[in-house]
């Protein structure tokens, strides 16, 4: 881990997929040097929707220990220094009746939805949330970015979104449609401001959040509407590096 950067009390976060690397893409040379370049100016912050060994291979592994603060699902898994701070877990906060419920549910549903290509792993359970893919994640490259246009046309996402929000009304779920191929489904609160509580507002005098999913319904715009967060639309990694160069180089 770096040096007490130039500005420790501004902090800048980032998301993962789609700002410091492609969808699910890994990060290049190029980009890591200038994180790594950046964290000399600012404090340096990872805040991803995916657990923590999908964070690394993206990120590389011990990314925990890279920058300063690592947050895998959204800050349920929380790193600070590469000191474990928290673990939380769906199972336990849903009880396993309702996790079951609920698994059952999104089967018989996507059974019965007619897409071009069906794949495979269309339910992960991670320890903070359900990633749900019609598609299914063990799909290639070229057929997430044809799914990705199929889904923009029909909806696919949105409308199962919609029919799990009424099914589920009592359980006080959330649902962010993220990436090209996937949705998130966790209890309220569990997005990715969840990260703000680790940070001491003592602490920092701005924290800025990068993303690329900033509109309504996408998985940033939580944290990048959040009163304590300066947020900053993104629309690939050379468009972070740019953004970030101009405020903080």
């Amino acid at each position: 881990m770096s040096a007490t950067p130039v500005k420790p009390r501004i902090l800048a976060l980032f998301d993962v997929d789609g700002t410091l690397t492609i969808p699910r893409g890994e990060i290049t040379p190029d980009m890591m040097a200038f994180m790594k370049d950046l964290s000399k100016k600012v404090t340096v912050g990872i805040v991803g929707g995916s657990d923590l060994p999908k964070q690394e291979e993206q990120l590389g592994t011990g990314i925990v220990d890279v920058f300063p603060w690592n947050f895998s699902q959204n800050g349920l898994v929380a790193y600070n220094k590469g000191q474990l701070l928290e673990v939380q877990t769906i199972a336990k906060f849903l009880g396993e009746d309702n996790v079951k419920r609920i698994v059952n549910w999104v089967l018989k549903y996507l059974v019965d939805i007619d897409i071009p290509v069906k794949r495979g792993t269309f339910f992960e359970f991670r320890s903070g949330m359900f990633n749900i893919s019609p598609i299914g994640r063990n799909c290639s490259r070229e057929e997430r970015n044809e799914y990705e246009r199929f889904d923009l046309e029909n909806n696919v996402r949105k409308k199962m979104v919609e029919a799990m929000a009424k099914e589920f009304a009592d359980l006080g779920l959330t649902y962010s449609i993220g990436g090209q191929i996937s949705f998130d489904c966790f209890p309220k609160g569990w997005d990715k401001t969840y990260c703000l509580k680790f940070l001491d507002a003592s602490e920092f005098d701005e924290i800025h959040f990068f993303g690329d999913k900033t509109f309504e319904g996408g998985n940033d715009f939580e944290i990048f509407s959040h009163e304590r967060t300066i947020g900053h639309t993104v629309t690939s990694p050379d468009d972070t590096k740019n953004q970030c160069t101009k405020l903080f180089m």
